[in-house]
């Protein structure tokens, strides 16, 4: 299968290196700045004429005429690159958040589905062991009656981080640290506590980081439609660096908390059905990555390789970006209109809240 990647910044060695393991034919590395590439693949100790190079991705897709394309730009271009890429007939992998606004993931989702095309939204996180694990117990019914669940996301960025890429941090082309960081968290929440919202309420503010737009702390409480209650706490003003990313999950038969630097070590599993020694579980479905990006990428992209040859959906379809992403933007919201906010909602953009955090 042809593929290509358009957008070589951070987290683009994670996508190169799945589409490697996972044997693809890579036809095409896109990036405006060419020194991105050979950073690259440097970084992968691989030879720098290697793959073709492309500056304008529309030429690439010409060109190259790729069967799989992953966008790792930065997340305000997602849209605009990915609803062209379905234009070509192009399967599409897109970093998180698939958009910016609910009318632009709408729009690549009556895109693809009109054509026929694969798209799925890139939560790693979802392919961890442990998540695996987790979600296991939760469809074999092992938690009983869901109580509630909270995402704490405990991260530090500092100045060097906004500086290093300008666009981070602004209303036009990130969000703050929910919508960058902690979408992940969020996005198993939802996932884990039974994806139909009723309403959220939540504060955000931007306490350390006066150098960017958006925030850098949002707390909400969600209230789902089957009586369960989610917590999101998500920031990235912890000194001075990274201390945890936790899930936790509440039934009334069964007790799990998900840990580490990227929810992948389980660290609690209780269940009423004891019929797994909870410290095997514990033992054999916990990694230990070297970064908060884990080792998902590499199974995420071998079920959207399976998606397109079987003509099914990805585990993280487009839907399902379209869902953490209308969560963020629904804190958002709650947190601007100082209420709590219904779901679901039709229309809502990180641009709806441009100015909210301006120093007088």
């Amino acid at each position: 299968m042809k593929y290509a990647l358009i957008g070589c910044g951070r987290i683009s060695p994670n996508h190169l290196e799945a589409a490697i393991n996972n044997n693809l034919e890579i036809v095409g590395l896109c990036d405006i700045i060419p020194e991105n590439i050979d950073k690259l693949l440097n970084k992968l100790n691989i030879d720098v004429n290697k793959y073709k190079k492309y500056t304008n991705y529309k030429e690439m897709l010409e060109k190259e005429k790729p069967e799989l394309v992953a966008i790792a730009t930065e997340s305000g271009k997602h849209a605009a690159i990915a609803l062209e890429c379905l234009d070509a007939g192009v399967n599409l992998i897109i970093e998180k958040p698939i958009a910016l606004s609910l009318e632009d993931a709408d729009k690549i989702i009556e895109k693809a589905n009109k054509k026929g095309l694969v798209v799925c939204a890139n939560h790693q996180n979802r392919f961890n062991k442990s998540i695996q694990k987790i979600r296991q117990a939760l469809e074999e019914k092992k938690f009983g009656k869901m109580l509630y669940g909270t995402a704490h996301i405990r991260w530090n960025r500092g100045i060097d981080y906004y500086t290093q890429a300008p666009w981070r941090g602004t209303w036009a082309q990130d969000g703050g640290a929910l919508m960058n960081q902690c979408i992940h968290n969020i996005d198993l929440l939802r996932w884990m506590m039974g994806d139909n919202i009723e309403e959220v309420c939540a504060y955000t503010d931007n306490l350390n980081h006066n150098y960017i737009e958006a925030e850098d702390l949002g707390l909400a409480i969600v209230k789902f439609k089957n009586g369960s209650y989610g917590i999101v706490e998500g920031t990235t003003d912890i000194y001075p660096k990274n201390l945890e990313e936790t899930l936790y999950l509440f039934g009334q038969k069964g007790t799990v908390k998900a840990g580490g630097k990227s929810v992948n070590i389980i660290e609690e599993w209780i269940f009423e059905d004891d019929s797994e020694n909870s410290e095997d579980v514990k033992k054999n479905n916990s990694e230990m990555p070297q970064n908060v990006y884990g080792f998902g990428h590499t199974p995420l992209y071998k079920n959207v390789i399976n998606a397109i040859n079987t003509h099914t959906k990805p585990l993280v379809d487009a839907e399902a970006g379209r869902r953490a992403l209308e969560l963020v933007l629904a804190i958002y919201k709650s947190a601007a209109e100082g209420r709590p906010v219904k779901l679901p909602l039709d229309k809502c953009s990180t641009m709806d809240f441009v100015g909210r955090f301006d120093k007088n």
